[in-house]
């Protein structure tokens, strides 16, 4: 096990019918409060107005920045900071999907400098305080709600970038399954999807060559959200099923499973915010379709072994045969699954050609030149990735 620091700072609150706390948590917090939405879901279905009644029954004053989409943009984050340094806020609440936290986060941060909040995606900037962050996500897939890491889309640049500090780790995150039970069975299995693409990440590309509590904490939280998620698109109203993925995807991305496992990078998810900033396709759809294709690319370079490994461990593939036989047969199987919950398994599936690869390649390479990893996924690395996963 490498050396590491694990800080996790954000206080969960987990649990039916919890969201009847948020009034009181808030308040504990800031008595101003920007409330960040979406584009309308939250209000549909009564869970904004009742968020917003348990809050000004512990006098909070509430300001709304509402039409967050996803593939967050960054003139919505803009207007947010005007709205906070306006009305002079001390609280930010993310109430919603990843997208919504995301840009809670970001204007979080984008309230407390002087300059360009894009600067901080670009790695110009750094980070050292924000406004206090509170969320309350009805999604349970990108972990937004337990670590400090935001996604934002530059609609002029075109660029969709990741930052993150200590500092925009949310300070309490109300986690309520009932509020999941409305999503619809689409975004339920692309919430899924990205949960085990979080875990799957550190897993495969961890340098350091022992982990076996890392691996055993991944692999146990792959097989339940990938059964819950199967389970929750049957029963959409069965609790259990959905505390399982909303637990199981805010621990995929919290630091826990990465903490020792040495060096590592997201290359799927950098290829896929190139992909989602050019197309606009929700960010797991782009996940599903670049995933199998990237283990395939794996196991063609003589790295299949831990694919294999997972594929025993999590989806109970054939063990007999070498390692590459193994691993062919874990992406067989994941990728079936990713089909039977209704998911791309390839770009083909998302009416991506060839053709789209050079510019997906240029986008990506720009997170990769940030990220200080352009020596191993340079362009024509990242092209030849595209070429299994076409």
């Amino acid at each position: 096990m490498d050396r590491f620091e694990f800080q996790n700072p954000t206080r969960i609150i987990f649990g039916r019918d919890q969201v009847e706390r948020a009034g009181e948590t808030a308040r504990e917090l800031g008595s101003r409060l920007l409330m960040v939405i979406g584009s309308g879901s939250v209000r549909r279905n009564g869970v904004l107005q009742r968020v917003t009644d348990l809050m000004e029954q512990a006098g909070l004053k509430i300001i709304f920045l509402e039409g967050v989409v996803p593939n967050p943009r960054l003139s919505k984050v803009r207007e947010g900071i005007d709205l906070s340094r306006k009305f002079d806020v001390d609280l930010i609440c993310g109430l919603g999907g990843g997208s919504v936290m995301d840009t809670a986060k970001a204007i979080a941060a984008g309230t407390k400098i002087q300059d360009d909040v894009w600067d901080i995606f670009l790695g110009k900037k750094e980070i050292d305080s924000a406004l206090p962050v509170m969320t309350i996500p009805t999604l349970a897939a990108s972990g937004s709600e337990m670590n400090g890491f935001m996604v934002i889309t530059n609609e002029d640049s075109g660029l969709k970038l990741a930052a993150g500090s200590i500092h925009t780790f949310p300070k309490v995150s109300i986690l309520d399954p009932v509020l999941t039970f409305t999503v619809p069975p689409n975004q339920t299995a692309y919430g899924g999807v990205d949960a085990v693409c979080h875990l799957m990440e550190p897993y495969f590309n961890g340098t350091y060559p022992d982990t076996p509590i890392q691996d055993s904490i991944a692999e146990a939280l792959m097989r339940n959200i990938i059964n819950a998620t199967t389970g929750a698109l049957k029963d959409p109203g069965n609790y259990d099923y959905r505390a399982t993925m909303m637990w199981g995807a805010t621990l995929a991305l919290n630091g826990l499973t990465k903490a020792g496992v040495g060096e590592h990078r997201f290359p799927v998810h950098m290829i896929e915010h190139a992909v989602s900033a050019i197309f606009d396709i929700p960010h797991a759809a782009g996940l599903a379709a670049l995933l199998p294709g990237w283990m395939r690319w794996k196991t063609a370079r003589n790295e299949g072994e831990k694919i294999a490994h997972m594929g025993r461990n999590v989806l109970n593939t054939e063990t007999k045969g070498s390692s590459e036989t193994g691993a062919k047969a874990a992406i067989s199987t994941l990728a079936s699954w990713l089909r039977e919950i209704g998911c791309p398994a390839s770009l083909g599936g998302l009416k991506i050609t060839q053709e789209d690869h050079e510019k997906i390649a240029d986008i990506a390479l720009v997170q990769a030149n940030i990220w200080g990893i352009n020596n191993i996924y340079n362009k024509e690395t990242i092209l030849e990735i595209l070429s299994f996963c076409q």
